[in-house]
């Protein structure tokens, strides 16, 4: 009995947020940039949240009303919880091709998967548009 209150906790934490839904899906529209990025979806404005290094991507003007695509859960019927960085869940529709989004310095040769300066040679970093199935 004693085995079966220890792991009671464990095993809360674990399950997570009920009101929130883990199964993933994709939303595609016209991407508008800015400190609250929103999606066109439709005609209809859905707005993006995300964990920093996804919303300074969101934020950066270069993607300014491209198509683009997000992956991630809906939070409510107006909000979309983008997938964390780590994921790779932010694409670009161009030219008939899903590109993810990727950031590159042609100093260092480093990619970066969110904008700013290069950590070596501080130099602002170029969007990179790349194919997902690319190594």
């Amino acid at each position: 009995m004693l085995r079966y209150l220890a792991l009671t906790p464990a095993a809360v934490l674990l399950a997570g947020d009920p009101t929130t839904s883990s199964t993933s899906a994709s939303l595609r529209g016209k991407l508008l940039v800015g400190d609250k990025p929103v999606l066109l979806v439709d005609g209809r404005a859905i707005h993006l949240e995300s964990d920093d290094q996804t919303m300074l991507v969101l934020a950066d003007d270069r993607l300014k009303d491209a198509d683009f695509e997000v992956l991630g859960h809906f939070v409510t019927p107006d909000r979309f919880a983008v997938d964390h960085i780590h994921t790779r869940a932010l694409f670009v529709h161009k030219d008939g091709k899903r590109l993810m989004v990727t950031y590159w310095c042609d100093v260092c040769y480093i990619r970066y998967y969110s904008p700013g300066k290069c950590w070596c040679c501080q130099k602002y970093t170029d969007l990179d548009l790349r194919d997902p199935d690319d190594k």
